[in-house]
């Protein structure tokens, strides 16, 4: 009993108006929580415009006139102008500007290579018809001729696949082999010469795949209204899409 009261004598003595204030502070504290919860819980349940200014509709306008044009111009050229590279039939598109003042079928055309996103790429081959495609999307995608160890390091790095709409994790060859064993593929090893072969598996293979998500380029871009050829950035720029996915993965 002697200890009890030793110890209780021990405690250090808070004052009452200390007392009533820590507690004060902690009701504060807590209506505080409670608003700002409130708060994020209104915001995400409520879609927020925001404000745009007469120039950016002006300029949506004049880039949708710019592709009508361009597209106009494109039908009129013959389609025996449109010639693969000899020696290359696999691609690496990326796209690299927004949707603002997009033409439809440039929209569709994009959608068709399931680049819904800036700094989203994807494999494709090289053919008369894909081609056809790269020249509608051009000013809004570059696009060139990935190496293997560039081909390998996308796969392996941000490789991702797409199993009934969703996005999953390439975890293990145990995996590759249970959605692509009837294709013949087993193991990445497989996965990653398909693509860089461009194989009887191909598209498979490529639809396997969810579009790689990239980042920006570590020097970022030049100039992104401009060809490649023009020192700009869009359109084809050949083996040169190496050292741009270097910066990007």
């Amino acid at each position: 009993m002697d200890g009890e009261q030793s110890g209780l004598s021990a405690l250090p003595h808070v004052s009452e108006t200390v007392l009533k204030r820590r507690k004060t502070l902690r009701e504060v504290k807590e209506a505080r929580t409670k608003a700002r919860n409130a708060q994020r819980s209104f915001r995400s349940g409520t879609k927020q415009e925001k404000f745009k200014y007469p120039e950016t509709f002006v300029r949506a306008e004049r880039h949708k006139q710019k592709d009508e044009i361009r597209l106009h111009r494109g039908k009129t050229r013959q389609r025996k102008s449109i010639k693969v590279p000899e020696g290359q039939k696999l691609a690496f598109v990326i796209r690299i500007r927004g949707a603002s003042g997009m033409e439809q079928s440039v929209r569709k055309v994009l959608q068709h290579l399931r680049l819904h996103k800036s700094y989203t790429g994807c494999f494709i081959k090289l053919s008369k018809q894909s081609l056809e495609l790269l020249r509608v999307v051009e000013p809004y995608v570059t696009w060139g001729y990935p190496d293997l160890k560039i081909t390998r390091d996308l796969v392996m790095k941000r490789g991702h696949a797409m199993v009934d709409g969703r996005r999953m994790a390439l975890s293990d060859n145990a995996f590759i082999e249970k959605q692509l064993g009837e294709a013949g593929i087993i193991c990445m090893e497989d996965l990653i010469h398909e693509i860089f072969a461009v194989g009887r598996r191909f598209r498979s293979a490529s639809q396997f795949l969810w579009p790689f998500k990239l980042t920006a380029p570590k020097e970022g871009f030049r100039r992104i209204t401009k060809p490649f050829r023009e020192k700009g950035d869009t359109g084809n720029r050949g083996e040169a899409i190496n050292a741009l996915l270097r910066q990007m993965i």
